[in-house]
């Protein structure tokens, strides 16, 4: 299956064909070309929905993923006894790649950014420290 990109790289072409076709049989055949890589491009755009599971490690990644699904107008649902973190979708993947996670990962990192942002000022301020773990030392059992 040819990707959209080069199905719609060929209809602008076709489409220029058509509109400067000399003769009524060029022009025909141009139309009935379009028409059959329009029928192509609605059967690539209509890809087959599936169900994906997303484990998400914590709820603030939840929240976000949830409220970009819903402005995606997918609809997000969890199973019974499924945990808190995880949310599934019935979506067509390619599709929801492109936009939902795409848009799912940069809100994201910056959300974990702000917060590690957040926590250093708060150990620096407040506890008069780096919170540096680096010099840790395992403890001595048994001496």
């Amino acid at each position: 299956m040819e990707r959209q990109e080069d199905i719609r790289v060929k209809l602008e072409k076709l489409e220029a064909l058509f509109a400067r076709g000399a003769t009524e049989g060029e022009r025909a055949a141009a139309g009935a070309a379009l028409d059959r890589l329009n029928t192509r491009l609605h059967e690539a755009s209509q890809e087959a929905e599936v169900e994906l599971k997303y484990s998400l490690p914590d709820a603030w990644a939840v929240r976000i993923f949830v409220a970009l699904c819903r402005k995606h107008d997918v609809k997000p649902y969890r199973y019974p006894r499924q945990r808190r973190t995880t949310v599934t979708v019935r979506v067509q993947p390619i599709e929801f790649e492109q936009t939902v996670l795409a848009e799912f990962h940069t809100l994201h990192s910056e959300l974990v950014a702000y917060f590690r942002d957040t926590v250093d000022h708060l150990i620096a301020d407040a506890m008069k420290s780096d919170g540096d773990d680096k010099d840790l030392e395992r403890p001595q059992i048994g001496r």
